[in-house]
């Protein structure tokens, strides 16, 4: 039975915490091609914070209900939706999903039908939110550069951002398919994490030298995962070996990137984009697939932090510091499994 009434935490404006809140709202009907999902679980993302604090202007008619992320059940189908049946299993991520359309921080939220993916059958709503869109980008990133001919014997990988969401699972992924990982980080005490998730060497990005950065330098990695941007993107590129393939998942450091053509037609490097939030679906489901079985990544699932709804205005501050390491997950209903 569908309740009348949800709770939600909204945003009121832009600030610091007190902004968001907690609330009650109507459970809203599902409207022509759309689906009610009874939310068990949200991942908790930098972007959300960014938005909390104002960091960048919302869309005109942009929804005051954050979550870029969720995981339930279809509890309610509008007019016109045949491919879903109440009680599925589903993950919804990307879109418009809490920017200008209504987020996952709610017991309950309304989607486009055609913005959820199922979820595997070996696969909680807790699970699914312990990788959430950082996971997916991440798997994605790394099946277009094996489709392009990424392999463990053309020589390392080097993943930026390694302690982040993306980088984490990165990491542990491409060790379980038998790389040899170089994690790049800001926070070198976090080594034996990051050896602990499979890389086999940890670099301070510190000590790399970014004010005179080469067209081309020491052929160094088969494959790279960035999350920054910036100069060490381009960096990367400089250094990559003949055929490399650099999958660009972030921006955390800056959405510039100043480089040459020589890495691309003199080596014949890859710059492969990682869209999560357009994928379209038969992809975005055979990488959820993956993730469920094959690149499951076990040790980020059990160091995952878990919070309560009522807890998650207190949670986003740590991620505008660059504090957070790994992921964090909200649970908002009892989760079963599949």
């Amino acid at each position: 039975m569908i309740p009348a009434e949800m709770r939600v935490v909204e945003i009121s404006a832009p600030g610091g915490p007190e902004v968001l809140r907690e609330a009650t709202r109507r459970v809203p009907k599902p409207g022509a091609g759309e689906i009610l999902i009874r939310v068990r679980a949200a991942g908790v993302k930098r972007p959300d914070a960014l938005q909390r604090a104002g960091a960048y202007d919302p869309p005109k008619g942009a929804s005051d209900l954050p979550g870029l992320e969720a995981a339930g059940e279809v509890v309610a189908l509008g007019k016109g939706v045949s491919r879903w049946k109440p009680g599925d299993k589903v993950i919804v991520h990307g879109y418009d999903m809490g920017v200008a359309h209504d987020g996952g921080y709610s017991e309950h939220v309304r989607v486009p039908g055609d913005w959820i993916v199922r979820r595997p059958e070996s696969m909680t709503a807790f699970d699914a939110m312990t990788m959430g869109t950082a996971g997916y980008t991440a798997a994605l990133a790394i099946m277009l550069m094996e489709h392009n001919g990424l392999k463990p014997a053309n020589g390392p990988v080097a993943v930026t951002g390694a302690t982040g969401g993306v980088g984490s699972v990165a990491v542990e992924i491409l060790a379980k398919g038998g790389y040899h990982v170089v994690a790049i980080t800001g926070k070198p005490e976090e080594k034996a994490y990051l050896t602990g998730l499979g890389a086999k060497e940890v670099i301070d990005r510190r000590t790399i030298d970014l004010a005179k950065i080469r067209p081309l330098d020491k052929a160094t990695w088969a494959g790279a995962v960035d999350n920054l941007g910036g100069d060490l993107l381009a960096w990367l590129l400089s250094t990559m070996k003949v055929g490399g393939m650099v999958g660009a998942v972030g921006l955390a450091a800056d959405m510039k990137l100043s480089t040459t053509v020589a890495p691309f037609i003199l080596r014949g490097v890859g710059l492969l984009g990682a869209d999560s939030a357009n994928t379209p679906m038969p992809l975005r489901q055979k990488v959820w697939n993956k993730l469920a079985v094959e690149w499951r990544p076990d040790i980020v699932h059990d160091q995952v932090r878990t919070i309560d709804f009522d807890e998650l205005p207190t949670h986003f501050d740590p991620y505008l510091k660059g504090m957070v390491r790994g992921r964090t997950v909200v649970r908002i209903g009892a989760d079963t499994h599949p």
